[in-house]
């Protein structure tokens, strides 16, 4: 993953004792607005997205100063990833109120990167040469994996035998994770590599999973429907896939992220509350509501946690150490809201739902049945 630089955060959140906060707090957005941090470089760089009070999303970077990405023509713009040069990878509307991915190059104009055909495309990820992966309408109106090199035509990565597929991180070895239709329509996370083509992963013994990262060593994370119907966050270690919400013992967990450390992050849900986990060095951490995360998206070789936190009813970019002991709590449970039950914009895969519209951060539900809607609050 992507290394942070130490200056970028300000150690001791008053509120929040284990959420450190980017300096200044959040990612400079007036008042009023919310934030999300979405990934970190080693020039501590951040890509993110802060929504003003009407619901518009604005696609941003820090870069020891707030700088507006903009649009494709249309009002809204959203970034996933950055690498290390400083490019960023998203979506934004075109003049059309197509949502087109798009690749930014440090300093240069965004560039929309086209469709496989159809009318829209979405960008997910981005590696340190440049390459970039997301999903695109096709002409016969379904989705599709692609990668490109950032400046050339989508490459169709194609399916597991059904019609649709969606592409969620790759790594410097241009291997590409994903989620992909079996013919008989379920949906399995999937590996690419370049020469060897497409790899069903399997499950945790359920109908379907979702791979959203990898990391440059070949660790595969994401979320694996289970055999009594459950989700739970899972590691792919090249051989097997292992069940990390196990170790949880309780909830629904959906993996976002992994280093080169091999070290997980991501989000762990009983009813409404939200608790954020890591998985290092063969233990399991989970933080509880209030104490940790919000929104887990990433993890970089530096050991931070990248997301959001939530108060007064918004959204505040934030990081947290992943060496983070959790806080002991007695009594009662720790909701640190309750009706603003969110997704991460890492969990921007579809595994039920052919569409997606922006980033889903209202509507909860397992990564088999979002439905994005462009609202943070």
């Amino acid at each position: 993953m992507l290394k942070m630089s130490a200056a970028v955060v300000l150690l001791g959140c008053a509120a929040m004792a284990s959420a450190q906060r980017l300096h200044p707090p959040g990612l400079g957005e007036r008042p009023g607005e919310s934030s999300i941090a979405v990934d970190i470089n080693s020039a501590g760089q951040v890509a993110g997205i802060i929504e003003e009070e009407d619901g518009r999303q604005r696609a941003v970077l820090w870069d020891k100063r707030l700088i507006e990405l903009g649009t494709l023509g249309g009002d809204s713009a959203y970034t996933r990833g950055i690498n290390a040069a400083g490019d960023v990878v998203g979506t934004a509307q075109d003049s059309d109120g197509h949502w087109r991915a798009f690749v930014r190059r440090d300093g240069l104009a965004m560039r929309d990167l086209g469709t496989l055909g159809g009318g829209s495309s979405y960008g997910m990820g981005i590696n340190r040469s440049g390459q970039a992966v997301g999903y695109a309408d096709t002409s016969d109106g379904y989705f599709r994996a692609f990668a490109t090199n950032g400046d050339g035509p989508l490459t169709d990565l194609g399916t597991l035998g059904g019609k649709i597929s969606y592409a969620a991180g790759i790594n410097s070895h241009g291997d590409i994770v994903g989620t992909a239709a079996l013919a008989d329509g379920y949906r399995r996370a999937f590996l690419y590599r370049p020469g060897a083509g497409m790899t069903n992963l399997g499950t945790l013994g359920g109908r379907s999973s979702s791979a959203t990262a990898i990391s440059d060593n070949g660790i595969v994370v994401g979320a694996s429907e289970t055999a009594d119907r459950r989700w739970h966050a899972f590691m792919h270690d090249g051989a097997k896939m292992i069940d990390l919400g196990a170790l949880i013992g309780y909830g629904s967990s959906f993996a976002t992220a992994v280093n080169a450390a091999g070290h997980v992050v991501g989000s762990v849900r009983i009813g409404d509350e939200r608790r954020a986990f890591v998985y290092r060095d063969g233990k399991m951490t989970v933080h509880p509501g209030g104490y940790g995360l919000y929104l887990v998206n990433s993890i970089n070789a530096e050991e931070l946690v990248i997301g959001a936190k939530y108060s007064a009813k918004r959204f505040e970019a934030a990081t947290m150490r992943s060496s983070q002991p959790a806080v002991t709590t007695h009594g009662g449970r720790d909701l640190l809201t309750v009706g603003a039950v969110v997704i991460t914009a890492a969990f921007g895969i579809v595994l039920y739902r052919r569409r997606y519209r922006g980033i889903a951060l209202r509507a909860e539900s397992p990564p088999g049945n979002m439905r994005p809607r462009q609202k943070i609050t």
